[in-house]
């Protein structure tokens, strides 16, 4: 078990209601059908967008995100593909609806609010189960993709994460086994096809579980089409850090336990080459843990795929 280092719950630089324009403000409100009384800003994360619980006077909740296509250009198409992408899943998948959405000047999103806690860190055992089971019901209700979805395939869009061990021989030469690991990363498109809507950005802060027990997914931004596993080994990397012992959930799991030995350490290789990379990149301003965040889920895939390998 390694701690994890981010602060959890508050890894996000936010903007905050009082910050956008009042006319903005005044739209949303509009929305809402009520004035704002309350502004929880949320703080898991690492993106700078606007993300808050707004309560309302008439006593009503919603949860709404927005970035500026002037200041924030980045994240305010992010958010834009995010509204694209949750406006064609189904009903039957477990992620918070949208309701309304600006696209102008700002890009604004309107959801539906969630009353309920991200896993807790240290992840506990029961937490991580109810997390799985949402990604088996995703993978049934999104095998195939909605029709009109229009996803790149994740062999097209993590293609260049094989190159990122490139960076990894040159500033860790003396990495042991880094040869066999950059060649276990690059078979990653043989292993991980299909035709299933895969998340691929899940761990605790992604997950809400509801005072109903019922677990949500959240930041529908990068979706890709793939195996309908994938989500289920990515979401186990936070919790093998944490110390829980995945392995053997990976043998009592039906979208994991027949998925070849060989296939998660391809997967696992790719996420370290990545997460070696990604950590030696200057630490953006306005997202002061995500080098942390990387470098920690860095040694954990690292460690999990060596002990996995014997090496």
């Amino acid at each position: 078990m390694t701690t994890y280092p981010a602060p959890s719950g508050r890894t996000a630089r936010r903007l905050e209601w009082p910050f956008l324009p009042p006319n903005l403000r005044a739209w949303i409100e509009r929305r809402c059908g009520s004035p704002v009384v309350d502004a929880q800003s949320q703080g898991a994360g690492f993106t700078p967008g606007f993300a808050s619980v707004l309560t309302c006077e008439d006593g009503s909740r919603h949860f709404v995100k927005a970035a500026s296509m002037k200041a924030q250009k980045l994240f305010a198409v992010s958010y834009r593909e995010e509204a694209r992408k949750l406006a064609a899943l189904p009903e039957s998948v477990p992620a918070p609806r949208l309701r309304w959405l600006l696209d102008d000047d700002w890009v604004v999103l309107g959801m539906d609010h969630v009353e309920g806690r991200n896993p807790g860190r240290p992840w506990a055992q029961d937490d991580l189960d109810a997390c799985l089971d949402a990604c088996e019901v995703v993978a049934r209700e999104l095998t195939p993709a909605p029709a009109g979805l229009a996803l790149d395939t994740i062999a097209d869009e993590f293609a260049d994460m094989v190159g990122f061990w490139d960076h990894v021989r040159a500033t860790q030469p003396g990495l042991p086994h880094l040869d066999e690991a950059a060649a276990l990363a690059g078979a990653f498109a043989e292993v991980c096809s299909g035709d299933t809507v895969v998340h691929t950005d899940l761990r605790d802060d992604n997950f809400l579980i509801g005072t109903d027990g019922a677990v949500w997914m959240c930041d529908w931004n990068w979706p890709v089409l793939g195996a309908d596993w994938v989500d289920s080994l990515f979401t186990l990397v936070g919790p093998r850090g944490d110390g829980l012992d995945v392995d053997r959930v990976i043998a009592t799991r039906p979208l994991l336990r027949d998925v070849p030995s060989e296939h998660i350490d391809v997967m696992l290789a790719l996420l370290v080459g990545y997460f070696f990379r990604q950590r030696d990149e200057p630490v953006p301003t306005n997202s002061p843990h995500i080098r942390e965040h990387q470098s920690w889920q860095g040694d954990v895939c690292w460690a999990w795929l060596c002990e996995r390998r014997g090496w």
